[in-house]
């Protein structure tokens, strides 16, 4: 092998290592990141989605992502419960 090859895989070695450091510095940026970023509150519907009757504040802020009133959501689940049976 001649040194310019030499030369040449040394280049491509060095720059591979290269490229493997920033990956991986950027993939614990990445990893950093994701885990200060606080998790995503589930919004609550303001209206019903079966009745569009308001749904109560308390409601919401007790089931944060609720999409129906306690009504509907009582009749949804004894529908389930009886054909579930």
């Amino acid at each position: 092998m001649s040194t310019r090859r030499r030369g040449v895989l040394i280049v491509a070695d060095i720059a591979d290592f290269a490229n493997d450091l920033v990956q991986e510095r950027i993939d614990q940026a990445l990893a950093a990141r994701n885990a200060a970023k606080p998790a995503l509150a589930a919004h609550s519907f303001l209206f019903c989605e079966t009745c569009d009757d308001p749904i109560p504040e308390a409601r919401r802020l007790a089931q944060p992502g609720c999409t129906q009133c306690v009504g509907c959501l009582s009749v949804d689940e004894l529908k389930g419960a009886r054909h579930a049976g």
